[in-house]
């Protein structure tokens, strides 16, 4: 049996977080990942960029150390003074060398498949170490403690922990992707001639690339500037009027010609808890994609010579299980900006519900808010934690606080909790 004093389930960005800090200041730490690389969401779903979450925010020195690996690769830049611009490829490599370089432990392609608890305490697990053959050898494991960072919270459940009940409301999922070959120099002039709403499109020139961003809904209570190209190519049919839900793109850090798409989102009225409903959704998101990227190809300058270079492997899927933590953060915390002993973030993002359904999706900006780290800390079990978007909370604040920099701040605050006690 193989002894660590904190074992963290899942190597996405709250996952990484947690393992780093903990094992900087002292912890034995192992990280277990069932995918082939960490980053969760940035990396196999290609959720980029970070989104930005205030002045004010505190557990951020993991995020500090990632921006600032990347940016000496020429994988990071400050756009809209916004740090978090970053190359998911590079990520992968910066990761990994991160992790390496605090001395925690990372099994890949790792499959947990039993968990021995004493009533309220988790004890050990076991963790499949050949499947190819007979009988099936594994690997026991024991810790002091243990986090669930796997988004879904895949390990609270095999443990048996209650999650919190939010009545089968789910956000729709999205399928990313990018395209390359793009001239984003002629697409980046002629969308500042299209539109000139700045809260919606921005073109910067940085270091000799240009860094973009632009989108548009189907949302009729905004006048978006492309919503014409996005009416006249569902005329044409070359895309669907649900193709249209959802358009964002952006540009890449050390990817010259190249944007990263934040659609398409899939509306369907599906349960990501679901390996069906997940099924439908990425075979009918890479077929949205294909129409899309034709689109582009036909209406947008600068795409003439453009092609799809990546489809992300995993969905964008912005709910699904949260575990009973000690305390249940409500929406009325965060509007009323509720202040704690132990807040484990600071925040002002805003609460983000997309919805299925035209001119129903909530973006509402607050002041700045916290979150307690009791939110983080399992009723259920004395030793496990858990952060990233399954956190306790509602389903509305949950909207505010699953973003990928408030992840970070919660898996650096349960390390730092743990190094303490």
């Amino acid at each position: 049996m193989k002894s660590y004093d904190l074992i963290v389930v899942g190597g996405g960005t709250a996952g990484c977080a947690a393992a780093y800090i903990a094992s900087k200041y002292g912890l034995k730490v192992l990280l277990i990942e069932k995918t082939s690389q960490l980053g969760g969401s940035m990396t196999s779903g290609l959720v980029i960029p970070v989104m930005n979450c205030g002045d004010n925010q505190i557990n951020t020195e993991f995020y500090k150390a990632i921006t600032e690996k990347l940016r000496i690769l020429g994988g990071q830049v400050t756009y809209q003074n916004n740090r978090g611009w970053i190359n998911p490829e590079l990520l992968k490599i910066v990761l990994d060398d991160l992790l390496e370089e605090v001395g925690a432990d990372i099994l890949f392609c790792a499959e947990i498949s039993s968990i021995e608890k004493n009533k309220n305490h988790i004890n050990t697990i076991s963790v499949v170490e050949n499947k190819f053959k007979q009988p099936i050898n594994t690997i026991k494991y024991c810790a002091k403690y243990f986090i669930d960072t796997t988004g879904d919270a895949e390990f609270a459940i095999f443990a048996g922990a209650d999650l919190i009940d939010n009545n089968n409301k789910f956000q729709p999922m999205s399928l990313r992707f990018c395209m390359g070959g793009i001239d984003l120099k002629k697409f980046g002039k002629w969308l500042l001639d299209t539109d000139s709403d700045r809260n919606v499109t921005t073109v910067e020139s940085i270091d000799g690339q240009i860094h973009l961003s632009t989108a548009c809904t189907w949302d009729t209570n905004t006048n978006w500037a492309l919503r014409p190209y996005f009416e006249n190519g569902i005329k044409e049919g070359i895309i669907t009027e649900e193709d249209s839900n959802y358009f964002q793109v952006f540009s890449v850090a050390g990817m010259p010609g190249v944007l990263a798409f934040n659609c398409p989102r899939i509306i369907d009225d599906l349960n990501p808890n679901s390996t069906t409903d997940r099924t439908f959704a990425l075979k009918k998101g890479r077929k949205s994609i294909l129409r899309l990227a034709n689109f582009c190809k036909k209406y947008f300058p600068g795409f003439e010579n453009s092609y799809i270079s990546t489809i992300a492997n995993n969905l964008g899927v912005r709910v699904s299980n949260q575990i009973v933590g000690k305390y249940i953060y409500k929406i009325e915390d965060l509007k009323n900006g509720k202040a704690f002993e132990n807040p484990a973030l600071i925040s002002n993002y805003p609460v983000d519900v997309h919805s299925k359904d035209k001119n129903t999706s909530t973006l509402e900006q607050n002041g700045e808010y916290q979150l307690p780290i009791e939110s983080l800390q399992s009723k259920d079990f004395d030793n496990l934690f858990f952060a990233g978007r399954l956190l306790s909370a509602d389903y509305l604040s949950q909207g505010a606080l699953r973003v990928q920099a408030t992840c970070f701040s919660m898996g650096e605050a349960l390390a730092h909790y743990l190094v303490l006690h």
